[in-house]
């Protein structure tokens, strides 16, 4: 049994997220291929090839793979399937756009952010926005999988030694280009990998009382997230939200501010270490998952709050 992973990375190193798909490619069991795609690529190989547990670490770094086109991505896996019995990925936005459509070249079926594993073929994953949890079995002669990353501890970067292989074969499709991307700057934090996270929900009210979480972030270190309620109004980009159909997320500390903590929005943070809850409606569902709650008035709470720290 040999299990093919798909690396999360910045052309420079591997992202948190892959090495927690380690982790659990390693409670599968067998041998481990980790597969790295982009342009300029190569130099993460050298990195990923000291992660304990790898046996071959495959390159294919060529044009056709910049900004991993889902198409041609999908179509360079299909290629290298027939080696493997599992193929796994993590559960970020980027496994989200190619790992379906693998799922539908090979025929099978996708087994989607698992929290566990309990045997070769056997997982568990979240169902109904995490209100329960389904353990799943695949018959599939290949399992395509995702990982929920903040489920599993990272492997180490240390200690492992694994040959470097460099692809020759070449998938591009030409079903679709990168024609412009828009990419938010920050000096805080990355969302999914921040220990601090400081998120706002529709009762900030605007896009400029949503500022004032910035300022709060800023003394914390933290990252700053939102819901979809606040995303949608426009009060941030939806790079910041968290929830179901955005990020999830595992920080050690997480203040929600005005937020009601609708059950899209828990799927994707209650697995939060501490949660500090600010909302002025003391029969909020966020309440019944914070470990701390204040009933005040945000636009009070948060400028005190700020002046403490």
């Amino acid at each position: 049994m040999a299990i093919l992973l798909i690396a999360e990375h910045d052309n420079s190193a591997l992202k948190s997220a892959t090495l927690s798909t380690v982790t659990a490619a390693t409670q599968i069991g067998g041998d481990i291929d980790l597969l790295i795609v982009g342009s300029g690529c190569t130099p993460v190989a050298d990195a990923a090839a000291k992660v304990p547990g790898l046996r071959k670490v495959l390159v294919a770094d060529d044009a056709a793979y910049d900004h991993e086109i889902a198409e041609n991505v999908a179509d360079l896996v299909k290629g290298l399937a027939a080696d493997y019995s599992h193929i796994l990925a993590p559960a970020t936005t980027n496994g989200k756009n190619f790992m379906p459509r693998l799922a539908a070249l090979l025929d099978v079926g996708q087994i989607s952010e698992i929290v566990s594993v309990e045997a070769a073929d056997t997982f568990k994953r979240p169902i109904y926005a995490g209100n329960a949890i389904a353990t799943v079995q695949s018959l599939d002669p290949i399992k395509v999988v995702t990982v929920r990353g903040t489920s599993f501890d990272p492997a180490a970067t240390e200690g492992g030694s694994a040959t470097v292989e460099n692809l020759s074969q070449v998938s591009n499709t030409g079903l679709s280009r990168l024609v412009s991307e828009e990419l938010a700057q920050s000096d805080r934090p990355e969302l999914t990998t921040a220990k601090v996270i400081v998120a706002g929900g529709r009762g900030m009210g605007d896009k400029a009382h949503f500022a004032m979480l910035d300022a709060l972030a800023d003394k914390l270190g933290a990252a700053v997230g939102a819901t979809r309620a606040a995303v949608d109004a426009g009060f941030v980009p939806n790079d910041y939200q968290i929830g179901q159909t955005g990020k999830v997320v595992a920080p050690e500390l997480y203040i929600g501010v005005g937020l009601s903590g609708a059950i899209q929005h828990l799927a994707g943070m209650k697995d939060s270490k501490v949660i500090v809850a600010i909302n002025k409606d003391e029969d909020a569902p966020i309440f019944q998952v914070a470990d701390y709650g204040l009933v005040a008035d945000l636009f009070e709470a948060v400028p005190e709050l700020e002046k403490a720290l």
